[in-house]
């Protein structure tokens, strides 16, 4: 697979052409950023250990129904991934009060939620992602009706597959957010898209709390390199 010209340098990833229109290659860098890029930093072997993570999640929710971008990982940061037009939305799966659900609930974070919360964001930095809705969605043409009952349904899916899979390593899966696309080279189908990390994912320890992803970054907590290698042998063992 020949790669070609750069198409998107996102904070995290670099997307590039290929030699077949269909596919690009998605490589992930050590950047960090948080508060929407507000606050800037480098997380040594990120991007590798994003990779690895975000490959075997792919391939885990693939195998169990929910279709995604992921064709195969190339080198230790790079995969192949089909070509998606990009919705412009972001879903958010709750499952533990934590974050900015704390801060706009004026509770503390920890509480376990009687049921997920799916919050949409729209995509966009330079007004900080704001909280959106299906009317709003739909009214801006950023996706039909049927297609966000369709991110949702797979969205829920995922969170159920993901909740079992750190679960059994002793992880709470306690929020996370995924994107989704419409694959032109399958006829517009939607696809989960981006990718499946600590970058975009809460994930705490069971019993303890200890918090094993970018939040360790965003607060300060310091042994970030330590808690991503963690989640990426646990996920990949």
């Amino acid at each position: 697979m020949e790669r070609r010209g750069k198409i998107y340098e996102g904070k995290a990833k670099i997307v590039y052409e290929t030699d077949d229109p269909a596919l690009l290659i998605q490589y992930f860098k050590d950047d960090a950023t948080a508060f929407n890029a507000k606050k800037r930093g480098t997380i040594e072997s990120k991007g590798i250990f994003n990779n690895r993570i975000s490959s075997r999640l792919f391939q885990e929710v693939e195998a169990r129904g929910v279709p995604t971008h992921f064709a195969r990982t190339l080198s230790d940061r790079e995969m192949l991934i089909k070509r998606l037009e990009i919705i412009r939305v972001e879903v958010v799966l709750r499952n533990i009060v934590a974050g900015s659900l704390a801060k706009r609930m004026g509770v503390e974070e920890g509480r376990r939620l009687p049921h997920t919360i799916i919050d949409l964001h729209l995509k966009e930095d330079s007004l900080d992602d704001p909280l959106i809705n299906e009317d709003t969605i739909s009214a801006f043409g950023m996706a039909s009706r049927e297609e966000l009952a369709q991110m949702r349904g797979y969205a829920l899916k995922v969170n159920g597959i993901l909740t079992e899979f750190f679960g059994a390593r002793n992880i709470d899966l306690v929020d996370f957010k995924l994107e989704f696309g419409r694959c032109p080279a399958e006829g517009g189908r939607i696809l989960l898209g981006d990718e499946i990390t600590p970058d975009g994912c809460r994930l705490w320890e069971k019993g303890t709390g200890r918090k094993l992803d970018k939040d360790r970054f965003r607060r300060d907590l310091g042994s970030v390199e330590a808690a991503y290698a963690e989640v990426e042998r646990l996920v990949t063992r």
